[in-house]
């Protein structure tokens, strides 16, 4: 066997292993029924119980912490963190980037899966929006209307009605999706931009979203969602095409 060949497959059981230790932490976190934000046990414990040395523990615990699955706070301890999806905003928010680059396909991707949540969810969502929610709601397409027709962007206001129109369904792990998203899509759009017509027809588009869910005609809502993000899709496509 060549050196060549030996070397990575040594760093590859060495990764195996220190994923092993990590599953075997966050097994260690579900068997003692801890929840968010409680107390870790210290590094002595850890160490004694899985049977690991301090070294190669911490190598574990800081992979965890940026996965957001511990919080390590100096001079405190450790502990179960919050739920925190920023190590995944910025994985998809690279990947986005870096596939614009070359074919777009997991910015498309991206599209994909936005496009199939609120399309499928806007019917639930037109069970329980109240009044107050669509008050707010035209207030935010309001705002769109104006700033695009002043030729600014209005990505802010955007996310704020896409995030408006789901909070009636109080699912927290999807506003935490959609928040995701969104932070990959602020980037995605600072790459591809837009021009003031579509700008205006952005606008457009949210304004009949707007009246459909108004309206409490769930077909034409997700048909709507659907079409705008076509457009989204689209534009990534031209930008890809032209690079």
């Amino acid at each position: 066997m060549s050196i060549s060949n030996a070397v990575p497959k040594a760093r590859f059981s060495a990764q195996a292993r220190l994923r092993a230790l990590q599953a075997d932490i966050m097994e260690l976190i579900l068997d003692r029924d801890l929840d968010a934000g409680d107390p870790m046990p210290t590094e002595n414990e850890l160490c004694e119980v899985l049977g690991v040395g301090r070294n190669t523990l911490r190598e574990s615990l800081k992979v965890l912490q940026a996965l957001g699955v511990i919080e390590i706070r100096h001079g405190f301890g450790m502990f179960v963190a919050p739920s925190n999806f920023d190590a995944l905003a910025d994985g998809l928010t690279f990947r986005g980037r870096l596939s614009l680059r070359h074919e777009g396909v997991e910015a498309l991707q991206l599209v994909d899966i936005r496009q199939a949540l609120e399309a499928g969810l806007i019917s639930s969502t037109i069970q329980v929006v109240t009044e107050a929610d669509l008050q707010r709601l035209a207030e935010v397409v309001g705002t769109m209307e104006d700033l695009a027709h002043q030729g600014e962007a209005f990505t802010e206001a955007d996310a704020e009605f896409h995030r408006l129109l789901f909070a009636p369904l109080g699912n927290d792990l999807l506003m935490n999706l959609m928040d995701v998203f969104w932070k990959v899509y602020r980037k995605i759009h600072v790459e591809i931009g837009v021009g003031t017509r579509s700008l205006v027809q952005t606008a457009a588009e949210h304004r009949l979203i707007y009246e459909a869910v108004v309206s409490q005609d769930a077909t034409a809502a997700s048909a709507l969602l659907s079409a705008h993000f076509d457009g989204i899709r689209h534009k990534i496509k031209e930008y890809v095409e032209a690079s």
